[in-house]
């Protein structure tokens, strides 16, 4: 089906809500109301209670494994390595739950964390359809710039008050909104009113026993006029006795020989105008002075309301699991009613003029949540995943030569000068390095010649280094990748930061004569690591040039099209940084390995990845660009 689009229109409705408009397949705009930042905020401290929650659980659960296999004796060698691997996979599993949470269920449970279903709230792309994966791992990476500072959401949190439609960074870049997704209640006008209703709160005794008002055959107020008497009916028992009587008086004077004239009390009269007016509203009648389609406002309310809350019925009952929760033969009828009530909700916007109205609100709030379940996204499939991984990601990384490369120089350039510098002034190896590192290059050689290595690390404890290792490698990509969304500054000091340290240790561990320790570590896993810094940092290239240079298009368009090349990038690091990860714990971390052991593997590890990288050539020029493919959804 064809995807809808947003309409650059942004609605402030009279209780202050943000809206904006979306055009759907059927030609008919219907409004999203934004989730404000207490909702979000709310949301979002549920959903880390419920990470915090799994992480204790699973470290309980890890306990309880560590003294069952005390009690059954099992040898002491086996205990302790199936307790390093089960705190290692424990570390993993707690490292991936903190940042795949809202990933993956934005992304599988379409834009709905637990958290943002307790209150209503769904993530969807700016067009209005259902979030992708990759939006989705788009906004939450970029979550490391929003966290800042120190996890405390200032910068999400300043972002989304500044922004028209409450977006942090990680939605600008992303592409994606926030919204409310409840249906509100929705009760039409039905006539009469109950004799007498709410007179004594007017203020007026002895009214109580005035007959309903006879039926009308055109309303006597015009839709503002009305609309100000409903305001003043739904308030006047708040409102104070002296309050209540002056602003009686005032709609009196206004109203003047448009109300009963039956010698009653003024409170009772413009009750009974009110009455009056609400009657012939639910009947259908033209408010007064409305000419052309706006003469068919209530009239079409009348019709049509019935058939609202029937369809507001199916939606209830399919919110939970989709169009899935019906029976095959209410499918049919759902998306019938859906069209119907488009249809309905476009003549009521061009009724309505430009008007806010009730109806319009509840029926505009009726059509987003058929749209969201009739455009709902498929369950992402495995062949889908393998052709991920084994064909589109690798086409990005030839297609992001440029960036790559560029994040490559920003590497190794620095790196290669402050290597020959610290090489001919050795002093300055304490400007570039700190005291920690120096001392770990002056013991190199003592802890080489005791059997130590470069980490000192057990057999038992190195599945737990492997863990930390690949999470902490993961963290440093991830910031590379994130800090495209400050132009690219934050990109550019990481790769810059990261070469000189590079540089500055290489040529430490030479000057004290021990760069055969160094290399002998790094050379195994570090064609793998140093191409993932690569990779992540160029997708933050990709993100800064969607902002600085967004050519033809929009800003925003730049960085939905650049945004989802972006995150393929930073996939590509993750990949290549979990099995970088797996070598550096577990072999590069063991000391008695020949170092021509380790260069072996090093080159196979980069022939392996370059293998992967060229696959998917076949029929490559005949894709449509992401260009094209964001013109066909948006």
């Amino acid at each position: 089906m064809p995807s809808p689009t947003r309409r650059d229109a942004l609605a402030v409705s009279p209780s202050l809500e943000q809206r904006v408009e979306i055009e759907t397949p059927e030609n008919v705009a219907f409004s999203y109301t934004i989730a404000g930042i207490g909702s979000r905020a709310a949301a979002a401290i549920v959903d880390q209670l419920i990470i915090w929650f799994i992480i204790v659980a699973m470290f309980i659960i890890f306990g309880m494994a560590l003294g069952a296999m005390g009690s059954t004796g099992v040898v002491a060698g086996i205990e302790r390595a199936f307790g390093s691997w089960l705190a290692a996979g424990l570390y993993l599993a707690g490292f991936a739950l903190s940042w795949g949470y809202f990933v993956f269920f934005e992304a599988l449970s379409d834009g709905q964390t637990p958290g943002k279903k307790m209150f209503g709230l769904r993530v969807v792309q700016d067009g209005g359809y259902s979030i992708s994966f990759s939006a989705s791992a788009v906004r939450n990476l970029v979550r490391v710039l929003d966290a800042q500072p120190g996890f405390f959401y200032f910068v999400g949190m300043a972002t989304a008050i500044f922004s028209r439609t409450s977006k942090r960074v990680g939605d600008h870049v992303a592409g994606t909104i926030v919204v409310h997704e409840r249906i509100p209640e929705f009760a039409p006008a039905v006539a009469p009113a109950v004799r007498g209703q709410g007179l004594a709160a007017a203020g007026t005794a002895g009214v109580a026993d005035v007959p309903a008002p006879a039926p009308i055959a055109s309303a006597l107020l015009t839709e503002d006029e009305y609309a100000l008497l409903q305001r003043f009916m739904a308030r006047r028992q708040s409102l104070e006795q002296g309050r209540r009587v002056e602003i009686t008086r005032q709609l009196v004077a206004r109203f003047g020989d448009r109300l009963p004239d039956d010698g009653g009390s003024d409170a009772a009269r413009i009750l009974r105008l009110f009455q009056a007016e609400q009657d012939a509203r639910a009947r259908g009648v033209a408010a007064r002075g409305e000419t052309g389609a706006a003469r068919e406002h209530h009239a079409l309310v009348a019709r049509a309301a019935g058939r609202w809350g029937e369809f507001a019925s199916m939606l209830a009952r399919a919110k939970t699991g989709g169009l899935r929760a019906l029976p095959e033969n209410e499918i049919a009828d759902f998306v019938a009613r859906y069209r119907e009530a488009a249809a309905d909700l476009a003549r009521l916007r061009t009724a309505s003029r430009g008007r806010d109205t009730e109806a319009q609100y509840y029926l505009s709030r009726l059509v987003a949540a058929g749209h969201n379940l009739l455009y709902r996204r498929r369950e992402l499939a495995l062949g889908t995943v393998w052709t991920f991984l084994t064909v589109t990601l690798p086409r990005e990384a030839r297609r992001s030569w440029r960036p790559v490369l560029t994040a490559a120089l920003l590497l190794y350039g620095p790196a290669a000068i402050t290597y020959v510098a610290v090489l001919r002034d050795p002093d300055l190896q304490y400007d570039f390095e700190p005291p920690g590192m120096i001392d770990r290059v002056e013991n190199a050689a003592k802890n080489e010649a005791r059997g130590r290595g470069y980490i000192a690390a057990s057999d038992a404890q190195r599945p737990i280094v492997s863990s930390f290792i690949m999470a902490n490698n993961i963290k440093v990509t991830i910031v590379a990748f994130a800090a495209g969304a400050t132009a690219g500054i934050g990109t550019v000091l990481a790769l810059v930061s990261n070469g000189i340290s590079l540089g500055a240790s290489i040529a430490m561990y030479q000057n004290y004569g021990v760069a055969r320790v160094i290399l002998g570590f790094v050379v195994a896993h570090g064609v793998l690591e140093l191409q993932a810094i690569c990779f992540a940092a160029g997708g933050g290239l990709l993100i800064a040039y969607a902002i600085l240079l967004p050519g033809a298009y929009t800003r925003r368009e730049a960085l939905i099209i650049l945004g989802r090349r972006a995150v393929r990038l930073a996939t590509i690091s993750i990949i290549l940084l979990v099995f970088a990860g797996l070598i550096e714990g577990l072999f590069s971390a063991d000391p008695y390995w020949p170092l021509s052991t380790r260069v072996t593997l090093g080159a196979l590890t980069g022939v392996l990845m370059i293998l992967w990288l060229s696959r998917g050539w076949h029929g490559e020029a005949d894709l449509p660009s992401e260009e094209n493919a964001y013109r066909l959804e948006g």
